[in-house]
């Protein structure tokens, strides 16, 4: 088959999906002092998130000496958001505020209002969008949990720069606009 351009532009519609066109909504659960306020922010200093992926397992069985492949359970890897800090840290205070709930620093304890999943886990949706505005995909994460937040790197030498931090979640399992 020879190269041809306007194949190949006819078959990208919408002259492809921009990875810059994606909005995060995140509820903080109510253990979460000023989880409002940060829930209202997650969609404007949410700079980077992915679209989710996951795995289907396989469980391998020998017959005769010869390896049958048969499908396993589905797993979802952790998800990842780059927040950027502005400085009334409302995000990062009630990320902090959440992870401490359900194992606090100093006592290893759980706060009695989290003591089971409920307590502690909420959901969250990334959209992805097309130019025109339009919602071209939806995923919502359920029963998820900050696992990791990475630092903040400080440095006199950073000039003309915004902090910005990662946050990663453990969650039970995603849901789609498109699929049940």
């Amino acid at each position: 088959m020879a190269f041809n351009l306007n194949e190949f532009r006819g078959n990208l519609v919408g002259d492809g999906a921009r990875p810059n066109l994606f909005s995060v909504q995140m509820a903080f659960p109510g253990i979460t002092p000023d989880g409002a306020a940060a829930a209202d922010k997650v969609q404007f200093m949410a700079k980077a998130a992915q679209l989710p992926g996951s795995t289907v397992g396989t469980v391998p069985m020998y017959y005769f000496g010869r390896e049958v492949k048969f499908a396993g359970n589905r797993t979802f890897a952790d998800w990842t958001l780059q927040i950027i800090n502005d400085e009334d840290f409302i995000i990062r205070y009630a990320l902090e505020e959440w992870m401490n709930s359900i194992n606090s620093h100093e006592g290893n304890l759980r706060d009695p209002n989290a003591v089971n999943q409920l307590g502690y886990t909420t959901d969250a949706q990334v959209t992805q969008f097309g130019k025109a505005g339009d919602v071209l995909k939806q995923y919502q994460f359920v029963g998820m949990f900050p696992v990791d937040i990475a630092p903040i790197d400080l440095d006199w030498g950073s000039n003309d720069s915004i902090e910005e931090y990662s946050v990663t979640f453990a969650y039970q399992y995603w849901i789609s606009d498109t699929t049940s």
